[in-house]
């Protein structure tokens, strides 16, 4: 190695190789919301590709079955990319070290991050950036092993607790539904048991930001059921706490509020990682996406339920609009981002469009809350 040459390849091998490696502890290691350039890009392509297949689904089923391989395909896809990075620096650096041609170079490099061992050198440099390639090589493999079945278990985590809440709330129709939940914890006479399913949701809520934001592949897991959703449920979830609290005749609990908070705080946060716009400070008086004819309507139905509820339905209604406002924005926009399927005063208002191009341009934003 004499040539300036030599040294730029030198320097840009190793350039290269440190930058994935950097993307991949980001990725992978650190506990908290990163933006890693080369994951937006893979997942940003990725998305593209699957975009073609999806337009041509003719049903809903259709298309969430084809998307439903959307993350997990690229995320075996990152691993690949950071190899060939790897692969690709080291190269630089073999030929700067005279393997030649680079053809040879990139076999030779090729060979020591898989750790084959088919081309070998008795250049004692070329040996010793031969082992260094393949411990990266093995690096790479173990931070794969580690983090799928990490993956795996926050999914799971997150889809046990949204199955039991779509089990309390599915209605006569198919749907899933606030009234189906309230009338039907009012026919068994647990009312005043709701209280253990905002708690459990609340914690739901703070497991859902850190995990969504550190890992944010997962927004994108789609639930076993075509019909069912982590946004929708969310939106369930809140919509059932904010008419509870602001229509209900029962006494008060702090745990509502406090799963609200946890709630709308949570959906915010995610929505900062995906550059959402949305207002951080929202007033009591601000539209919402759902109309006061659609509130009463659910008014109506609780009260045929037997229900007990607020006399004042203009002040039940306004409560309700003001816990609304705090995570309607961000709701409707993270149902579009994830393709969620139909729901009540969710995804039934985003007009059912392909996912959102915010994919290629995630990016951790200061928190607004």
């Amino acid at each position: 190695m004499e040539t300036a040459v030599d040294v730029l390849c030198v320097a840009a091998g190793f350039t290269i190789v440190i930058m994935v490696l950097i993307s991949a502890i980001r990725t992978v290691v650190v506990p908290r919301a990163e933006s890693v350039m080369l994951m937006r890009i893979v997942f940003g392509v990725t998305l593209v590709l699957f975009n073609l297949g999806v337009r041509r689904a003719s049903t809903f089923e259709q298309r969430d079955r084809f998307m439903a391989r959307y993350a997990p395909v690229s995320l075996m896809i990152l691993p690949l990319v950071w190899a060939l990075f790897v692969m690709y620096g080291f190269s630089l650096i073999f030929w700067a070290f005279d393997v030649e041609p680079y053809r040879a170079a990139l076999v030779h490099s090729g060979s020591s991050i898989t750790t084959l061992g088919f081309a070998s050198t008795s250049d004692l440099p070329t040996a010793l950036i031969s082992i260094l390639e393949a411990f990266i090589g093995l690096t790479l493999i173990a931070l794969l092993i580690s983090f799928l079945p990490t993956m795996y278990g926050l999914f799971n985590q997150r889809e046990s607790t949204v199955s039991k809440l779509y089990t309390r709330a599915a209605d006569s129709e198919g749907g899933y539904t606030p009234t189906s939940l309230i009338s039907r914890s009012h026919t068994v006479d647990a009312l005043d048991q709701l209280s253990e399913l905002w708690s459990e949701w609340e914690d739901w809520f703070v497991r859902l930001e850190e995990a969504h934001t550190s890992f944010p592949a997962l927004n994108f897991f789609r639930s076993p059921r075509a019909d069912r959703s982590w946004t929708t449920a969310a939106g369930l979830a809140l919509d059932s706490a904010a008419i509870y609290i602001s229509t209900v005749e029962a006494p008060r609990n702090p745990r509502e509020s406090l799963m609200l908070r946890s709630g709308y705080v949570a959906l915010r946060a995610i929505a900062d990682h995906f550059g959402i716009e949305h207002d951080a400070n929202p007033k009591p008086d601000d539209a919402i996406s759902v109309s006061q004819d659609e509130y009463n309507e659910v008014y109506d139905a609780l009260a045929k339920a037997g229900v007990p509820l607020r006399e004042d339905r203009e002040l039940a209604w306004r409560d309700f609009a003001g816990w609304r406002v705090n995570y309607d924005t961000v709701l409707l926009e993270l149902c579009q981002l994830t393709m969620a399927p139909q729901a009540t005063w969710s995804s039934d208002r985003t007009g059912m469009r392909m996912p959102s191009a915010r994919i290629v341009s995630w990016r951790s934003r200061r928190s607004r809350r």
